[in-house]
């Protein structure tokens, strides 16, 4: 309940401070684990990636919110659960995972933070979590700039193929099955 009536507070504030243009929206599934991987650009991102899909995101989110309680249980309400600085830790990724399994939807940013370069590398635990849970990986891109009253966009591109990784989750798989995540997240970038 809570998470519907701040999704609907957020695309009010969308609406007037950053039109936000959404694509693709139909490419997510309506059930079923999903993983959306974006590209990330800003602190808000999390916030720009759900705020208009119709299903609840689940994200990751720094330890240190959740230091108090009324913190702490606002923030689960939202769908947010803690992870450690300095990466992701083993208890976020099965948590992510367990959650994909429940069949429900997780928003990463395979590059671990903000990124100047479109062609920054992406962490292995987008790719870890999709090929443990089954997840359908989206691959989503903010096309910004955050300026007030400019509008921007998010695209929701076609679902990965990541079958041919699953069988095989060697390093290696891992590094390729990262990298073709990256290049489609790349490519919805591109085209803008």
């Amino acid at each position: 309940m809570m998470y519907r009536i701040c999704q609907t507070l957020l695309r009010i504030i969308f609406a007037t401070l950053f039109p936000l243009k959404a694509e693709g929206l139909h490419n997510i599934p309506s059930t079923g684990p999903v993983l959306l991987c974006s590209n990330h650009i800003s602190n808000i991102d999390p916030t720009t990636v759900g705020v208009k899909v119709r299903r609840k995101v689940h994200y990751m989110a720094k330890a240190e919110l959740f230091s108090n309680k009324p913190a702490d249980a606002f923030l689960r309400s939202l769908g947010a659960f803690p992870v450690k600085r300095g990466g992701v830790s083993k208890e976020a990724l099965k948590l992510s995972i367990q959650i994909l399994k429940e069949g429900h939807v997780v928003g990463i940013f395979p590059e671990g933070r903000r990124a100047s370069s479109e062609d920054s590398a992406g962490k292995k635990g987008a790719a870890m979590m999709a090929l443990r849970s089954g997840a359908v990986v989206i691959p989503v891109a903010i096309i910004g700039p955050y300026k007030p009253f400019r509008r921007m966009k998010i695209k929701y591109g076609e679902p990965i193929d990541m079958q041919h990784f699953i069988d095989h989750p060697s390093s290696d798989v891992l590094d390729r099955a990262t990298e073709q995540i990256m290049t489609h997240i790349r490519a919805l970038v591109r085209e803008g």
